[in-house]
């Protein structure tokens, strides 16, 4: 280790694995997702080995694939995110508890309550994870016949984080006085009613719940577009990438780190963490066994429908071992469309293979010992293509905690990791500041909802 540079480590928690064979793998939990007990069980493993964050993703429609291939996937019931993060912040005390939340498909108010009451909760943990949601499917669940154009989501998404944080900064955090003798509960100079008019939304305020106990949640981002680098410059305090191999992490890393120096923003205020999918062994032949028996577990319809629902347009007519067809653009996520089709050219893959990998997963994997796993991190951390990792297990509870007790203590003993938690917020945790309230500047000590 020469630059002195810590990872941060995210754990991506719904689904409990993105495998579609997951559920099916020896001693694994096949009803993982929708087990608190099983959910207590792994946040508390990750809490132990110190790991920044849990994060939930969500989805607002199940998936749009005939019945016989889903009802092979064991993602199509989980939680609402809000719901279990309330329920998993009794049962933890340092690790951050980000979740996903529509800009499209959600208004500004509820999310700013959601996630204030959330971080008050935690006693500061929480994080929004802002998506623009990329499954057209979802409009038809809420009364809507068309997917908004991705030119328009991106700009209510960019109106709606200033909506949001505005919310936040309703009160100053030390408006409430909570004077008996004069009976004051509030000082009104402290409260600033947003008023917001803009092209895509009307929001009056003032939120009425106080300013959250960092300030604002933590923001996250995770799309990879020219739109979704440009958002998350602007505004994003963590990326969740996806970039598959080193190069190309630093490539995405330069692009966006230089786009926030352009706008005045420090890029030392954003972390990269890119999705990295990891089967620990105890020989690195022993892994690729593991992953091979997983990746067997996926099945053909899953795996078709699967490519199929991330390239929005469907393949499953065309020829199995045939190269995939030209790919028409959509109303659905660029950048994972444009992955997969990436994927397949440079690999010369067929639609057999490449649905082999879309229901497996199809981006950043180490597989190996612990030892080999801590070195192609370490060299993300130091050659600038990360900082740190969005980490995926193979299956749970095996896979997660063999990270856990094999690459952690590993990391730990290279100082690539923190052998204990070094405050008590998520923003601690990921060396961020607390930002101050744009109408109250004057900086005050941060307040709890129980103080």
């Amino acid at each position: 280790m020469t630059t002195g540079r810590r990872l941060h480590l995210g754990a991506f928690m719904r689904p409990i694995s993105i495998h579609t064979g997951a559920w099916r793998y020896p001693g694994a939990w096949p009803d993982a997702n929708f087990n608190l007990a099983h959910i207590k069980r792994l946040i508390g493993t990750l809490e132990a080995a110190k790991f920044d964050a849990f994060f939930m993703a969500d989805h607002l429609a199940v998936l749009n694939m005939p019945n016989d291939a889903l009802k092979r996937s064991h993602t199509v019931t989980s939680f609402e995110p809000f719901t279990l993060l309330s329920a998993l912040a009794m049962v933890t005390k340092r690790i951050g508890l980000i979740a996903t939340a529509s800009t499209t498909y959600d208004a500004p108010f509820h999310v700013a309550r959601r996630f204030a009451s959330l971080d008050h909760l935690s006693e500061g943990r929480a994080g929004w994870n802002i998506v623009t949601t990329g499954n057209p499917e979802t409009s038809y669940n809420f009364g809507n016949e068309e997917h908004l154009a991705h030119a328009t989501r991106y700009a209510r998404a960019r109106e709606f984080h200033d909506v949001v944080t505005g919310l936040w900064d309703s009160w100053a955090d030390d408006a409430f006085v909570r004077d008996v003798e004069s009976g004051i509960f509030f000082d009104p100079e402290k409260l600033h009613v947003l008023d917001h008019r803009g092209p895509h939304l009307s929001v009056r305020g003032p939120l009425n719940i106080a300013r959250p106990v960092q300030g604002w949640p933590v923001i996250v981002q995770a799309g990879a577009s020219e739109a979704g680098r440009q958002l998350a410059a602007e505004t994003a305090e963590v990326i969740f990438g996806a970039a598959g191999s080193l190069v190309e992490g630093k490539r995405f890393y330069a692009d966006v780190k230089g786009r926030m120096t352009a706008i005045g923003r420090n890029p030392d205020h954003l972390k990269i963490l890119p999705a990295a999918f990891v089967v620990v062994g105890e020989s690195i032949e022993e892994a690729r066994a593991i992953r091979a028996r997983l990746d067997g577990l996926v099945h053909y319809d899953s795996g078709i429908r699967s490519l199929s629902a991330m390239l929005d347009f469907d393949v499953s007519g065309f020829d199995p071992d045939g190269p995939l067809p030209e790919i028409p653009e959509s109303n659905g996520s660029r950048s994972g469309r444009e992955r997969l089709v990436a994927l397949a050219r440079a690999g010369n893959l067929t639609i057999r293979e490449l649905a082999a990998r879309a229901g497996s997963f199809a981006g950043l994997a180490f597989v190996g010992t612990a030892q080999t796993i801590a070195d192609e991190m370490e060299a993300w951390l130091e050659e600038r293509g990360s900082d740190g990792f969005k980490l995926m297990f193979p299956f749970v509870p095996a896979g997660l905690e063999a990270f856990t007790a094999k690459v952690i203590p590993e990391l730990q003993r290279r100082g690539l990791f923190r052998k204990d938690y070094e405050g008590t917020t998520l923003r601690d945790h990921l060396g961020l500041p607390r930002p101050a309230n744009r109408f109250f500047p004057v900086a005050h000590a941060p307040q709890s909802a129980w103080a």
